[in-house]
């Protein structure tokens, strides 16, 4: 069936919403924005902003952040009450689903071209067709598998990045009692995201006792700090800097191969999210394959399981509209 599809991609710092026309089997974008989460006091608001006064659509799929529970999203890094009653009767009824946000970009993933991907670690004799890991680093952890069925792709929706951070080497069990010192729970979110990555910083500066140069202090102090590390790292001004992204990026790798082994993803890893696109040297410095290939007895497993780096950030957003055109 033909119709329009409003599809978004709810994330803690960014809300991405598009308007698609599916016809004929086609689906193609009308229009889309991102809009900063905190600019709005719901996700209703956010959407008649972006759709204005007049427009009607034929059904909404939106990728939002937590468990979706009766309907529910129980989001950790997000404010607003999430809720597909609550939307489609303020779009005056309109069929309205909400999907786990990694669940979205899971389906994305599939629909993008190859030109669209960075490819990190490259497989050895893969097969045609396997299961999928997705994960993203950016204000949170994001973890998804899209399971291979004979024909198609479903997704499995999943809070993985909340599991329990596993760290192998001296530096990173100090690192764990640190952040469970910090946080009585030490999950792979607290060190895989952007706050993660500043949590690492400050691990490793106290460990090292080198002062912090005054112009990253500066830095840190006036935006983002952990924006402010990684491109201190990226820039190679600040060994501390170099070394946390270093070590972010080798937990980012251990963590693939560990969703990879869970859902056996022959069919490739996929890394979405913010941060990878933006690290994208560092990650493909070395210290991501180390820690991906770092599975003892399962290593030659490993190396048939190809990663990627997807360079789209629309990838959330495409899957819901492709998950949306089922519900019209």
């Amino acid at each position: 069936m033909d119709g329009l599809i409003l599809a978004g991609d709810v994330g803690g710092t960014n809300t991405r919403l598009g308007l698609f026309n599916q016809s004929a089997g086609t689906l193609e974008i009308v229009r889309e924005r991102r809009y900063p989460t905190s600019q709005f006091d719901s996700l209703e608001a956010a959407c008649a902003a972006f759709l204005g006064a007049n427009a009607a659509v034929n059904a909404v799929c939106l990728g939002v952040p937590g468990p979706i529970i009766d309907g529910r999203a129980h989001a950790t890094n997000v404010a607003w009450q999430l809720s597909s009653v609550s939307l489609s009767r303020a779009l005056n009824g309109v069929p309205v689903r909400l999907i786990n946000d990694l669940t979205a970009m899971a389906y994305g993933m599939v629909h993008l071209k190859p030109a669209e991907f960075a490819v990190l670690h490259r497989a050895e004799n893969p097969p045609e067709h396997g299961n999928v890991a997705v994960l993203a680093a950016g204000t949170g952890l994001g973890e998804s598998a899209l399971v291979w069925e004979g024909d198609k792709y479903y997704a499995v929706a999943s809070e993985g990045g909340h599991s329990d951070f596993a760290p192998h080497g001296a530096e990173q069990i100090e690192l764990l009692r640190f952040v469970t010192g910090e946080f009585g729970h030490a999950s792979y979110e607290r060190v895989l995201s952007g706050p993660g990555l500043w949590n690492i910083y400050r691990f490793l500066r106290r460990e090292s006792r080198a002062e912090e140069p005054a112009w990253l202090s500066g830095q840190i102090a006036s935006g983002d700090p952990s924006a402010a590390v990684s491109e201190a790292a990226l820039k190679g001004r600040d060994p501390v800097c170099v070394h946390a992204l270093a070590m972010f990026c080798d937990i980012y790798g251990s963590e693939a191969a560990n969703l990879a082994l869970k859902v056996l993803a022959l069919g490739g890893v996929f890394l979405g999210g913010g941060i990878a696109p933006k690290i994208l040297p560092m990650l493909a410095d070395g210290a991501f394959v180390q820690g991906f290939l770092s599975k003892g007895r399962l290593n030659d497993l490993l190396k048939r399981i190809e990663v990627r780096v997807s360079l789209n950030p629309a990838a959330g957003l495409l899957g819901a509209a492709h998950y949306a055109t089922a519900m019209l």
